[in-house]
Order: C-alpha cells, then structure tokens, then sequence
C-alpha cells in the first residue's frame, strides 16, 4: 500500500472515530432512544482518548487498525474486533495502554485461528 493511500485511510478513520465519539457523547448525555448508554463524566476525554488510540493503531505496524473497534468509557478502552495473532493483540493493547488518560484495557479482541 502507497504512502499516500495510507495516510489517507489513516484521516478518514480519525474523521469517523471523532464522529462516532461525538454521537456516543450525545448518547451518553441522556439523549437516547431508549438503549441504555453506560453514562461517561468526562465524554470530552474519552473521544479524545478514542481518536487518539484509534489513530495509533493504525500507524504502528503489525497491526491491523481497521479490524479493531475501539471505545472508552471514563477512561477505561475497550478493544474488539478480529485480529491474526496473540502478538497483534498483545501489541495493541501495549499501544493503548501507553496513551494518556487510560486508565485500564479491556481487550476483548478475538484472534482469528482461536474461535
């Protein structure tokens, strides 16, 4: 994959990240439909840490940032999502657990070969 392909695979993925923590923000808030949201004090923070996390995943290499959905509640990330080996995953949560304002990892990331 070209440089240029990647760095732009690279802003979209931050574009919707910050998207979707923004409506999980508006969510959180009291504004649902009726799907109970696990409410955030600092939703601010957490979009942040979203983006930022999901940003680093997909520039660290070895790992495969487009298959990992990542959210975070009050600090605490969430990782999901199919990976192809234990390192990646190891990896990934190594890469999160280095990004200020988390708290605590919950790697819920299922490798391929292990279902």
């Amino acid at each position: 994959m070209n440089t240029g392909k990647m760095k732009h695979l690279l802003f979209l993925s931050i574009v919707a990240t910050a998207c979707a923590g923004a409506i999980t923000t508006v969510h959180a808030s009291g504004q649902t439909t009726g799907m109970q949201q696990q409410e955030s004090v600092q939703p601010g923070s957490d979009t942040w840490i979203t983006t930022k996390v999901k940003a680093d995943l997909l520039a660290t290499k070895d790992i495969s940032g487009l298959e990992i959905k990542v959210e975070t509640v009050n600090g605490v990330v969430t990782l999901s999502g199919d990976v192809d080996s234990q390192a990646e995953a190891d990896k990934a949560v190594a890469v999160t657990q280095g990004i200020k304002g988390v708290s605590r990892v919950d790697n819920r990331l299922v490798v391929r070969g292990n279902r």
